[in-house]
């Protein structure tokens, strides 16, 4: 049964929104309602993440905490670094981040938080997922920013995925 439907909810799923697109209980609809609710999970099984196995939960509170610090305090350091333009332009950088995470989930985390954090832009990931290029708005010190990143991020969500 699992084979016929690895996702049975999103089978359904796909059913009724097909006919509630339609607006119509015909029998064509509801045979194209059902090919639909079975062909759409068998064929899409490969884009479906991986299973999460989370290691430490009591570590995601922490990270979320620093996270929601790093994104007030970055939002001022923009915001003040724009107020500034005249006095002194930013010093944008693009960085090269070595990386030791490699979970697929951990990785993806990571490009959430490095998108959320005002100033900061995930820019490419290598091929072998060992070097991270990003994109700094204000970049004072590179081996300081990259220790920084590692510790504040990096290490947590290998903690937590690894």
């Amino acid at each position: 049964m699992k084979r016929l439907f690895p996702a049975p909810l999103l089978s359904l799923a796909c059913g009724l929104l097909w006919l509630l697109l339609n607006l119509s209980l015909s029998p064509g609809n509801l045979l194209l309602g059902a090919v639909l609710g079975i062909l759409a999970p068998l064929l899409m099984r490969s884009l479906r993440p991986l299973p999460v196995r989370i290691r430490k939960p009591g570590v995601i509170l922490c990270l979320l905490a620093r996270v929601g610090i790093d994104v007030v305090v970055s939002n001022l350091q923009v915001a003040w670094a724009v107020l500034n333009l005249g006095r002194r332009p930013p010093r944008s950088a693009f960085v090269k981040v070595p990386l030791d995470l490699r979970d697929a989930n951990g990785l993806a985390a990571l490009s959430t938080i490095t998108t959320v954090v005002p100033g900061t832009v995930w820019s490419e990931l290598a091929l072998d997922r060992s070097i991270l290029l990003m994109h700094v708005f204000d970049l004072e010190d590179e081996a300081r920013f990259i220790a920084h990143f590692k510790a504040t991020y990096e290490r947590p969500l290998m903690e937590i995925f690894e």
